[in-house]
């Protein structure tokens, strides 16, 4: 009985190590940008820290119970009293404070370092593009390029691109796994994500928050190119794609699925996107700055 069972044990052991050799590398740990790389590193130091507390607690419980494992002892024995070890203590809850303090603190770093321009892309000038939602579809427009796409995303590869989202429906969330971290979009304000990508490639990106029965298949594909490749294809689209319609636009939003589409121009012409921004630090910072930068302008073109 007991070789049928560990026969059975080695046999489903071998069978999981199979499975997982033959899985794909979690996106999230397979970063293509500065922004994914921060948080695949916090993810993993995440993990170090809990499989060494794991690691410590299951060899102090094999100890204990090896050490406390029950005896022959006279019936009337009695345990000595024990009184409290205040080294024990201190380890029991300094451990975990220190644990907890070293986690939020590079939260807290990380947090401002993803919110801001990626690292080492801070010279350049960002492609601005305005990724909306509606049941269950994306629309990215591209206002400096007079372009819009529909559940597909192009960019310039080596070049930070500055996200403005926001949704015509429910609140939904703007991810693309090996580029950076989740943000949500809402009807009524735009927010701001700052992405790069390293390198071209093409990645996968969808809506991670829970909007409705087609949210499964709310889904877009991402290309990252050279900045030549990416100019080409901005004058292919203008030579070869549609204008978008007032009309055309009002019946993408209708809910449903749609594969991908090219129009010249762009909604926010006839649709701007809500007034509302809500920036990071950074972002609130230079537009303080340039907005008292034109105030003094205004000011000195008045007294001149």
């Amino acid at each position: 009985m007991f070789m049928k069972r560990k026969w059975s044990l080695l046999a489903s052991l071998t069978a999981l190590v199979v499975f997982l050799t033959g899985c794909e590398p979690l996106l999230v740990l397979d970063p293509k940008g500065p922004q994914a790389a921060r948080q695949a590193s916090d993810i993993m130091l995440s993990i170090y820290i809990m499989a060494g507390i794991v690691i410590v607690v299951m060899a102090i419980l094999v100890y204990v119970l090896w050490k406390y494992r029950a005896s022959k002892l006279p019936a009337d024995y009695e345990p000595p009293h024990v009184e409290g070890n205040i080294w024990v203590e201190a380890i029991c809850v300094g451990i975990p404070v220190i644990i907890v303090a070293v986690l939020s603190f590079v939260s807290v770093k990380s947090n401002y370092i993803v919110e801001s321009t990626p690292q080492g892309y801070e010279d350049q000038e960002p492609l601005v593009v305005y990724a909306s939602s509606s049941d269950w579809k994306w629309h990215f427009s591209y206002p400096e390029q007079g372009i819009e796409t529909v559940n597909y995303l192009y960019i310039p590869a080596d070049r930070p691109i500055e996200f403005k989202l926001y949704s015509f429906g429910s609140i939904t969330s703007f991810w693309i796994p090996q580029l950076g971290g989740q943000k949500y979009a809402m009807a009524d304000m735009v927010t701001t994500l700052h992405l790069a990508a390293d390198a071209p490639g093409e990645f996968v990106g969808r809506n991670a928050n829970f909007s409705g029965k087609g949210f499964a298949e709310n889904t877009f594909n991402v290309t990252a190119m050279t900045q030549a490749d990416f100019d080409e294809w901005v004058e292919e689209v203008h030579e070869t794609a549609d204008p978008i319609t007032e009309d055309e636009f009002e019946t993408l939003l209708e809910p449903g699925h749609l594969g991908q589409m090219t129009f010249t121009g762009t909604h926010l012409d006839f649709s701007p996107a809500p007034e509302h921004n809500h920036h990071s630090e950074e972002d609130s910072s230079e537009h303080d700055q340039h907005e008292t930068h034109e105030t003094h302008e205004e000011t000195d073109h008045a007294h001149h």
